[in-house]
């Protein structure tokens, strides 16, 4: 590789770290305009493992919009990010793979009574389908995995 090849390959994996934190603090900050912005114009989502929907960004942004309403704090742990780049139509590194686990506490907003620990905390893995556009790297797919869950009480 080239010292240019090799600056390219950094770059690109800096820009899909960011793109994944981008996620996460859309989510926990209840900013569902910049969700969307995040995703290519036929991305999808699915939560179904943790309980919610599958579809286009859109529907997936207002059923999440309504089913945070329950929790007055979110914040996701995205780690352990492996990134894959892929090719499309011949040309190397327009797609991308994440695949992260995540820790995500949250507090319900009914009751609350000053801070303190977390009332549901779940955890799992993402795996996130990248594509190189020309506004940047955009979210193709995003998949949960849930794979433990603790309540109240």
């Amino acid at each position: 590789m080239t010292q240019r090849v090799e600056l390219a390959a950094v770059m690109d994996r800096l820009a899909v770290d960011g793109l994944v934190t981008d996620y996460a603090v859309a989510v926990d900050d209840g900013d569902w305009a910049a969700y969307r912005d995040l995703f290519t114009p036929d991305g999808r989502a699915d939560y179904r493992s943790a309980g919610g929907i599958e579809g286009d960004v859109g529907d997936v942004a207002v059923w999440l919009a309504q089913s945070m309403e329950v929790f007055s704090m979110r914040q996701h742990l995205i780690v352990n990010r492996r990134v894959r780049f892929g090719v499309l139509e011949q040309d190397t590194g327009d797609t991308a793979e994440v695949r992260a686990d995540y820790v995500n506490p949250m507090r319900l907003a009914a009751g609350e009574d000053g801070p303190g620990a977390p009332d549901f905390v779940c955890g799992g893995r993402y795996s996130f389908a990248l594509l190189r556009t020309d506004d940047g790297w955009r979210l193709r797919e995003v998949v949960v995995e849930e794979k433990w869950r603790r309540l109240p009480g």
